[in-house]
């Protein structure tokens, strides 16, 4: 199997037999990885297909079908980023409408496997409600697995995380597939390529890490205690070869030690005597804390190590330095691209367009954690991620190719996984080169459909959002148009665009009551988890579950 990227379809049928028009909103939590593409509806017998447009446009569109009191859906992104999108959808007095969601994601590897979540939050039992997936080999060599989740009505109201009201949980599919022995694995289509780096046989390189907590009065409660497990944890698995350091922060800030020291047995019951102690109190100075961090890392170089700054914090900054833009400048100028620093933004307040410009503009990621009853198992697994780097300052290079997704990346994880893009101008050039380890790997494969092409378009799209949020002026305004112009051309839902599917005008609509104007419709709209981010809550028991698994000669 080759792990380019999952595809899914969600029919929801709306039947009202009200003379009113009816308003259904839903708030679906996604992964950052997903990209809504196909949206359509039945309708007295017709097939109406969605259509991506301008945000504006599709809003319009959208808000003239409601008041013409006509059946239609509108899906759109919430925020800045691709992980949650609002759907909704209006139902026509005395209509049966269904609608059909159609995704793409691109599975991202983590810590060594592939990970397809699925949300089963419909807010109330459902009488016909099955997810049926199918793992699939490309090219197809009859490999694959099929997976089969089939909920009675009374199951979806007895399982271990639901209620009356239905399931609250996830589907949860976790996965790896058999690899190239080379150094990665390129598959062609239609003039495009997709490169698959995850190398696991290199030597794993020792790290330098600092870790920055913010301590103000915000993270009283469970976020503090979580904080306080999550680090226990995290200082266990440091290999002894490691080194780090701990700052603590609200208005000032509290060295355990003033300078890196080795992860020995003696080092680390000090520091979790340390991290057993840390509690909540006063402002947040993010601004000098981030620096301290630097400072301390910039002061410890160590030949064949990679350094790691993290910091996790639940607030705006309120203290010392308190301009956005300036903290994110200075320590943008004092990192000076030396080491990746990754922001852990604790809850569902906290400014996290400031978190993640500051870690895209350091070669980091900023990661949301979910203020919920797992959120120390959250943290500690984000760590796991980065525990092992392997490779640093990977540039690839590819011969005939041109439009390359991002090339150069600062470190390169275990059980991670490095994935570019681009078009092919030279068929000729079957051979590719990574510049950090000399190596050269044949393309091993030939695609016939477009999902080589829509990976491309996929990746191109989302890192122009990520340069649209650091950039600024002329060139900012070209990346955000770069943007558009993809995700319209290859009906991508985007924080900048959105699907829109209503009945052509001049077709019979059947309304008995359509709102006047300045009248609110009758509404439905879920609540609670329905309209929350992913709060990492699973589904676990009393469920039917089944996995078949197609042999193959060979296996």
């Amino acid at each position: 199997m080759q792990p380019l990227s999952s595809q899914a379809a969600w029919p929801t049928t709306f039947s009202f037999n009200y003379t009113r028009l009816i308003i259904v909103n839903t708030q679906e939590c996604l992964h950052e990885q997903i990209l809504p593409w196909s949206f359509f509806r039945f309708i007295d017998g017709q097939v109406y297909d969605g259509v991506v447009k301008g945000k504006e446009k599709a809003q319009q569109q959208y808000t003239e079908a409601v008041s013409r009191g006509q059946s239609a859906g509108l899906v759109s992104s919430v925020g800045r980023t691709l992980e949650e999108f609002k759907t909704s959808v209006t139902v026509a007095a005395h209509k049966k409408v269904t609608f059909e969601l159609t995704y793409e994601e691109l599975l991202k590897r983590r810590l060594g496997k592939y990970v397809l979540q699925i949300h089963a939050r419909p807010m109330q039992p459902v009488k016909d409600f099955k997810v049926w997936l199918l793992l699939a080999s490309i090219p197809e060599n009859n490999a694959g697995a099929w997976v089969y989740f089939y909920p009675t009505e009374e199951q979806q109201k007895t399982c271990d995380s639901c209620g009356e009201e239905g399931m609250n949980g996830d589907l949860v599919v976790v996965y790896d597939v058999n690899r190239n022995p080379s150094l990665g694995d390129i598959k062609k289509s239609r003039g495009y390529f997709v490169h698959h780096f995850a190398p696991s046989s290199l030597v794993s390189i020792p790290k330098n890490v600092v870790f920055v907590i913010d301590q103000s009065g915000s993270m009283h409660g469970r976020k503090m205690k979580q904080t306080r497990i999550a680090l226990l944890h995290i200082l266990n698995d440091l290999a002894e070869e490691d080194h780090f350091g701990l700052i603590t922060f609200d208005s000032s800030i509290v060295h355990w030690k003033r300078e890196l020291v080795q992860a020995n047995e003696q080092n680390l019951e000090s520091a979790k005597k340390f991290a057993s102690n840390i509690h909540e109190r006063g402002s947040t100075d993010i601004n000098k804390a981030v620096l301290e961090g630097v400072h301390m890392l910039n002061a410890h170089p160590r030949e064949d190590s990679a350094s790691i700054l993290i910091l996790l914090t639940d607030g705006d900054p309120t203290s010392g330095v308190t301009n956005l833009e300036q903290i994110q400048s200075n320590v943008r100028m004092a990192i000076a691209e030396k080491f990746p620093l990754y922001c852990l933004g604790f809850g569902f307040d906290v400014n996290f367009d400031f978190l993640e410009k500051m870690s895209l503009q350091n070669n980091g990621v900023a990661r949301r954690i979910y203020e919920d009853s797992d959120a120390d198992l959250q943290l500690k697994g984000f760590y796991e991620e980065v525990a092992t780097p392997l490779l640093t300052d990977v540039t690839m290079t590819y011969n005939g190719a041109t439009n390359l997704t991002q090339t150069n990346f600062s470190q390169y994880y275990n059980g991670s996984e490095i994935v570019v893009a681009g078009q092919i101008t030279d068929n000729r050039h079957n051979m590719m080169m990574f510049s950090d380890t000399n190596a050269i790997v044949e393309s091993n494969g030939t695609e016939s459909d477009s999902h080589i092409q829509r990976v491309w378009a996929y990746l191109t799209v989302k890192q122009l959002l990520e340069k649209e949020l650091v950039l600024s002026g002329s060139e900012k305004e070209n990346a955000k148009k770069q943007a558009l112009e993809l995700s319209l051309k290859y009906s991508f839902v985007t924080p900048l665009t959105s699907m829109v599917v209503t009945k052509p005008q001049g077709e019979n609509t059947d309304v008995l009551h359509k709102p006047k104007e300045g009248e609110t419709p009758e509404e439905f709209r879920p609540n609670a988890a329905g309209g929350q981010a992913f709060s990492g809550r699973r589904s676990h028991g009393g469920f039917p579950g089944k996995l078949t698994r197609k042999q193959h000669k060979g296996e």
